[in-house]
C-alpha cells in the first residue's frame, strides 16, 4: 500500500475496525474511507480524532461507489453482526453473508485487494482442529447462527472462480482491547472482569459443565487487538497468498489466568466466584480454542504476539483506567 492510496474499512465504527483505522493513521495512512452504521451513538467515540477522507453509511456505500468509481485501492471488510447469542439466522444472512458477497463482487470487478473478517467460531467445538489450511473447512460444525454465517461466506469465497486480485479471510480468535466498550454482553471477558473488579472487588466466571475442565480452566486463544491490526495490515501489504488465515497467538490460556492478570495490574486481591453458564449458550459453549498459526507464520510474519499479561497491562492502565479509546 502506498501512502496516497485510498483504503476502505467496513465496520469502521466498531471494535476492530475503529482500532485498525487508528493504527493505519499511526502508520501514515490518512486517506481512509470509513463505512458503517454511524447512527449507533454508543460507537461514536471510536472514531474521534481519526483522519479520513469520507465517512459513508453502510447502506449507502454501493451507490456511493457507483458514483465514485476507482476511488478505492484497498478494502478491509470488518463489518458484521457479531452477537453469538442472536438466534435469528436471517439477520446474519443479510449482514454477514449477502452484504459480504456484494463487497467481494465489487472488489473483484474493480480489482481491489480484499481482507475480510471471518471468525474462529467457525471451528465449533474443535472436533476437526483449528487449522486454517482449508483441507477440512467444509467439515467444520459451527455452533450458532453467527458462526454459520461466517462459515458459509468462507465456503462461498473458496468456491469462487472470479476473485479480487488478492484476498484473505481472517479467522479472529478471542480479541480484546480498547474500543470494545459499546459491545455490551459481547465485549471481552477482560472488559467485563475489569468492570466487576472495580465495582465489587470480585469476578464471576462461568462454572464448567464439562468434566474435562475445572471451573475457570476453560481455555481460549486470547489475542490483543494491536496484534490483530498488525496481522490485517501485514496480509494486505505482503500478500502471502489468497486464502484463509487464523489470527490468534497459538497459545491457549485459561480464564483464570486472564482474570488473575487483571487483579495483579489493579493491585487487588484475587476474588473469583463461579456461576452457571446461561442455559441459552450452555450447549454451544466452547471449552477450548487454540489457533494453529503454522500457516501464517510460514508465510513470513515474524513479530512476537503480545502475552495476556502484556496486553492486559496496556489495556487496563492506558485505556480502561483512563477511560480512553485508541
Amino acid at each position: 500500500m502506498q501512502i496516497e492510496d485510498n483504503i476502505a474499512i467496513t465496520g469502521a465504527a466498531g471494535f476492530i475496525g475503529s482500532y485498525l483505522a487508528g493504527y493505519l493513521n499511526q502508520l501514515g495512512y490518512d486517506n481512509l474511507i470509513l463505512i458503517d452504521d454511524f447512527s449507533d451513538e454508543r460507537k461514536a467515540i471510536n472514531n474521534e480524532g481519526r483522519q479520513y477522507l469520507h465517512k459513508i453509511e453502510r447502506n449507502q456505500f454501493f451507490d456511493w461507489y457507483a458514483d465514485n468509481p476507482g476511488s478505492i485501492q484497498y478494502m478491509f471488510h470488518l463489518g458484521a453482526r457479531t452477537d453469538t447469542t442472536e438466534p435469528d439466522y436471517e439477520i446474519f444472512r443479510k449482514l454477514n453473508l449477502e452484504y459480504s458477497k456484494k463487497i467481494w463482487e465489487l472488489c473483484t470487478a474493480n480489482k481491489i485487494p480484499l481482507v475480510y473478517a471471518s471468525s474462529a467460531a467457525t471451528y465449533g467445538n474443535g472436533e476437526h482442529g483449528y487449522s486454517d489450511r482449508m483441507a477440512n473447512i467444509a467439515d467444520l460444525k459451527p455452533l450458532n447462527p453467527y458462526a454459520v454465517s461466517k462459515q458459509e461466506f468462507d465456503l462461498w469465497a473458496l468456491a469462487q472462480k472470479t476473485c479480487p486480485p488478492t484476498w484473505a479471510g481472517i479467522k479472529f480468535f478471542n480479541v480484546y482491547g480498547p474500543n470494545e466498550y459499546h459491545k455490551g454482553r459481547m465485549a471481552s471477558v477482560v472488559y467485563h472482569a475489569y468492570k466487576q473488579i472495580k465495582e465489587k472487588g470480585e469476578v464471576k466466571l462461568f462454572r464448567s459443565h464439562n468434566p474435562d475442565y475445572k471451573d475457570g480452566e476453560q481455555m481460549r486463544d486470547f489475542i490483543y487487538v494491536r496484534d490483530v491490526a498488525r496481522i490485517c495490515v501485514w496480509l494486505m501489504v505482503q500478500n502471502p497468498g489468497s486464502g484463509l488465515y487464523n489470527a490468534g497467538t497459538g497459545k491457549a490460556r485459561t480464564f483464570k489466568d486472564l482474570v488473575k492478570a487483571i487483579f495483579k495490574v489493579l493491585q487487588k486481591p484475587e476474588n473469583i466466584t463461579y456461576i452457571d453458564t446461561p442455559e441459552d449458550i450452555r450447549d454451544k459453549y466452547q471449552y477450548f480454542t487454540e489457533a494453529d498459526m503454522g500457516k501464517f507464520l510460514e508465510s513470513g510474519y515474524d513479530r512476537p504476539f503480545c502475552s495476556i499479561e502484556e496486553g492486559i497491562r496496556e489495556y487496563v492502565l492506558f485505556y480502561l483506567e483512563r477511560n480512553n479509546c485508541f
